[in-house]
């Protein structure tokens, strides 16, 4: 057994690729706030590429992390030289492992904010990426303003306060490289939200306008945010993986990643002062990256809710269980194909029957194991970024929306079957509100749809009630097999109905 290390490199078996590069050499030109599976699976995987092509310096990570749970980051990467295992699984059971030295330092903040400013002010700083969660960005997803409320951000507009958030290590970094006459960092959200260049841009202007108004306008004439759309399943790190990559490949790693073989990243070529060459590792670099945002978010984003709910309730814990079973493969296709689909715009170079199928044997693949309860998490945050715009832009066109007023009215049943069976606390920033919708849900059927900050002005569409009412009744009476079997025009047998508490 090998502990990894950057003198350990040498060791490791031939079936594991390591870098062709050394990371002690490698200037830091991307900060990155919110170093967590997916961005160690995704954007660091990509700069490694970039790295070991010789075509990357100056491009190497540090990453940045803020919240309390990021000292076990820290801690981790620091006794293991900043490396880690990625190792990817595809759908035919071949798996590749390659360590990855692309994050060369590691910044905790609250250990020392100032360091963390002096990177972000630093010149080889060029650009700051993201991967703060879809709640992260304190937008409400029933106005779209930007809410300076949260204890944290509202600590962080205080006169001299030590920032504690994004917002405010991002807008003083700013601050420090327009006294000294620097150009700004260009912004990179990599989070799943449609349009996350320009959430981002709003959020992070309107918070340095409260601050400093006139340092805010410079922000927003001087800062480029370019959109991206990110793609790669990948589950959170288990004890398991670490034995398996253990005995697979002698490797002793604190916090190996595991991913599907899958990647996808699609940025806007919009820079202030240049950018990796990643277009030669993969990257598609392109002038608009709405089309390939929203095919993503609609169908990849949307069906994860839809399979979660439903599939918790039929009694499954992983994905691909889900997908392996014919009756949900076929509503998540006809979810893709009768309901997303029609509000997307043509995709260039994208077949999207032949997206829509890989996303079927994507959420197939058994060696991935992503359980349905990390879908789970801040839905009330992703629900109103993936699946009701779709219900926006059918009931605009007069298209069909049963299968989304399903998918709502079993994340309602969900969230009232946790509650029952006495959950202390529901996975989801809104909480608290959540219950109270769904009590009273229990008392008024519809009740829940009032939920202003999730469903804004769709809780007074009478058409999008009456679907989530026949959904509702339909899923308390006949179950989440027996409801969709109903949608598909099939009669549910005695042995598939499941009667649903928390009516």
């Amino acid at each position: 057994m090998v502990k990894l290390t950057l003198s350990a490199l040498p060791a490791l078996s031939p079936a594991v690729a390591v870098p062709a590069y050394d990371p002690r050499a490698q200037i830091p030109g991307i900060v990155h706030f919110g170093v967590g599976a997916f961005h160690r699976s995704h954007q660091a995987m990509y700069l490694d590429r970039l790295l070991n092509s010789g075509r990357g310096a100056g491009w190497a990570i540090c990453g940045v992390g803020v919240l309390p749970q990021d000292a076990r980051m820290r801690d981790v990467l620091a006794e293991q030289d900043h490396l880690y295992t990625l190792v990817t699984r595809s759908p035919d059971g071949q798996a590749e492992a390659r360590v990855i030295g692309a994050i060369v330092e590691f910044l905790f903040a609250p250990d020392d904010p100032e360091r963390v400013l002096e990177r972000l002010a630093d010149p080889a700083t060029r650009i700051v990426s993201l991967t703060v969660t879809e709640g992260g960005y304190s937008v409400s997803n029933a106005t779209g303003e930007f809410d300076p409320t949260p204890p944290d951000i509202a600590h962080d507009l205080t006169p001299g306060a030590v920032p504690r958030t994004f917002f405010g290590f991002l807008t003083e970094g700013l601050r420090r490289r327009r006294e000294r006459g620097l150009p700004p960092f260009t912004v990179v959200s990599c989070d799943n939200m449609p349009g996350n260049g320009e959430v981002t841009r709003r959020a992070l202007t309107a918070f340095a306008r409260l601050q400093d108004p006139e340092l805010g306008d410079w922000i927003a004439h001087n800062v480029a945010f370019p959109n991206s759309m990110v793609d790669r399943i990948t589950p959170a790190t288990t004890e398991q993986d670490r034995q398996d990559i253990a005995a697979a490949y002698g490797i002793e790693d604190v916090w190996p990643v595991v991913a599907e073989s899958f990647a996808q990243w699609v940025l806007e070529d919009r820079f202030t002062q240049g950018r990796p060459a990643l277009e030669t590792v993969g990257v598609q670099v392109v002038g608009d990256v709405e089309p390939y945002e929203l095919m993503k978010l609609r169908l990849l984003n949307a069906s994860h809710q839809a399979l979660a709910y439903l599939g918790l309730l039929a009694g499954y814990c992983f994905v691909h269980e889900v997908c392996q079973d014919p009756l949900f493969a076929r509503f998540l296709l006809d979810y893709m194909t009768q309901e997303a689909t029609p509000t997307l715009r043509p995709v260039p170079g994208i077949d999207l029957g032949a997206y829509r199928r890989e996303l079927i044997a994507r959420f197939s693949n058994p060696a991935i194991r992503d359980p349905l309860t990390r879908l789970t998490v801040d839905s009330s945050e992703r629900i109103p970024k993936f699946l009701l715009p779709v219900i926006r832009d059918q009931l605009a066109r007069g298209g069909e929306l049963a299968r989304c007023a399903l998918v709502i009215a079993s994340w309602r049943a969900y969230l009232a079957t946790a509650l029952e069976e006495g959950s202390a606390s529901l996975p989801d920033q809104h909480a608290q509100a959540l219950a109270e919708a769904v009590r009273r849900d229990a008392q008024q059927p519809g009740a829940f749809l009032d939920l202003e900050a999730v469903f804004g002005e769709l809780s007074r569409n009478a058409r999008f009630r009456t679907a989530y009412l026949s959904a509702r009744e339909s899923l308390h009476r006949q179950g989440p097999l027996g409801a969709m079997r109903a949608l598909m025009g099939e009669e549910s047998s005695p042995s598939n109905v499941t009667s649903l508490s928390g009516r």
